[in-house]
């Protein structure tokens, strides 16, 4: 069974809790102890009914408050599929924490309150799914029951939001009408209050959305996490190299080149849990064992020889800021990419990115907590990069602080100087 990794966002009080508390109660995914504290708790909706978006809301300042904070995951299964939930706030303040439970997502689930229509946060989340790169976006028009199953007002807001996505690097667009409340459309469909709306549930369109094809396997890149050296009476010559193969394939007899010190190589054999594989492919953990002896450790790159690849220390990429101390040109900070570590400074600032509009604001001298911004990056050690838009798994990284080292920042490379 394969995983479908999703986000659901959107404004405050969109829903978003309840939507994933409904679909984990209506396919009998909640122990009897969770059941048992959520209605001890006392929290109960209009109609008496238990307040399911207490499944999520866990921190206590999220639950004294009805909003949610952190980025909470959750998770199920089907017949059909296995799902890994991340349920990420709705107010402005925590725009990062939606950055990093999106960071992973195949499928970004939006919602848009029926009443309201498409809001400011509605935009912003649907912007931030676009430049992460999430190839499929549901739009769930939730509350429908609060304007009495109106197919006019699901059609105008389903138009509206249309009209703003032309803007948006988005490939495959669907929208739901949805009551997560009543639990209409979630997992079965609505024929009694919607007859009008003829397409799929929730559930079943994320059943059926594919996410195989979400996979670079043209580009390789296998990232050495660490060398395995047994040095035992039965192995002691073996020498193997684990990581995860994040794009791309792997077999005995493909020619290699390491990066970034440019030694040729063969793979000799690709193995799992003791046993040798045919082929290992993205997303696979694996050891790789090479015909030759070279000199490779942690952070080097194992990529397909036939490719000419090279290295770069200077490039542009899309940041978010995610720390209160501003971000200004010449700050000097360490970027980590897969498993690399190395020591980088932001040389310039092109623009700061209106989240709204999508519009480039320039001669910017500083960002603050939760800007979107483009910049210019050197680092201290040559990196293999890979544009964002065409390989996610490697052309993404995070920035953290040199000496508190706290994540400061996440970003997407943009373009490459060689």
């Amino acid at each position: 069974m394969d995983i479908l990794r999703f986000i659901t966002a959107g404004s405050v009080d969109d829903g978003k809790s309840t939507l994933i508390g409904r679909l984990l109660y209506d396919t009998k995914q909640i122990f009897a102890d969770q059941l048992e504290a959520i209605e001890s708790s006392g929290r109960v909706n209009e109609d008496g009914q238990i307040d399911l978006s207490l499944l999520t809301d866990g921190l206590k300042a999220e639950r004294e408050q009805g909003i949610t904070i952190d980025v909470a995951y959750k998770y199920f299964s089907t017949e059909k599929r296995k799902f890994i939930i991340a349920d990420a706030p709705g107010h402005i303040q925590y725009t990062r924490n939606m950055v990093t439970g999106a960071s992973n997502s195949n499928l970004s689930i939006i919602l848009v309150d029926a009443r309201k229509g498409v809001q400011e946060q509605t935009r912003r989340h649907s912007i931030i799914s676009s430049l992460l790169g999430i190839p499929h976006l549901v739009i769930c028009i939730n509350k429908m029951d609060l304007v009495g199953y109106d197919e006019q007002v699901y059609n105008e807001i389903v138009a509206d939001y249309q009209q703003f996505a032309r803007k948006l690097n988005a490939k495959d667009i669907t929208f739901i009408p949805v009551s997560a409340l009543k639990g209409d459309n979630i997992v079965e469909g609505s024929d009694f209050s919607m007859p009008w709306y003829q397409g799929p549930s929730l559930l079943e369109h994320l059943e059926q959305v594919p996410v195989s094809q979400d996979f670079n396997l043209e580009d390789a890149r296998f990232p050495v996490q660490y060398v395995i050296r047994p040095l035992t009476a039965e192995h002691h010559d073996y020498r193997g190299y684990a990581g995860k193969v994040i794009s791309g394939t792997y077999k005995a007899g493909d020619k290699v080149t390491v990066q970034p010190s440019g030694q040729t190589t063969t793979v000799k054999s690709v193995e799992l849990g003791g046993k040798v594989l045919e082929e290992a492919f993205a997303p696979m953990s694996v050891v790789l064992q090479l015909a030759d002896e070279v000199d490779i450790s942690r952070g080097d790159v194992l990529v397909k020889a036939a490719d000419n690849l090279e290295v770069a220390q200077e490039f542009e990429a899309v940041v978010c800021w995610m720390h209160n101390k501003a971000l200004k040109p010449g700050a000097k900070l360490l970027l980590r990419h897969n498993s690399t570590e190395t020591r980088c400074v932001v040389r310039h600032i092109d623009y700061k990115i209106d989240i709204n509009s999508l519009e480039h604001l320039e001669d910017i001298d500083q960002v603050q907590l939760n800007d979107i911004c483009r910049v210019q990056i050197k680092t201290a050690t040559p990196l293999l990069l890979d544009k964002y838009a065409n390989n996610r798994a490697n052309g993404g990284f995070i920035l953290v602080d040199d000496t508190s080292f706290a994540t400061v920042g996440a970003g997407m490379v943009a373009e490459i100087e060689f």
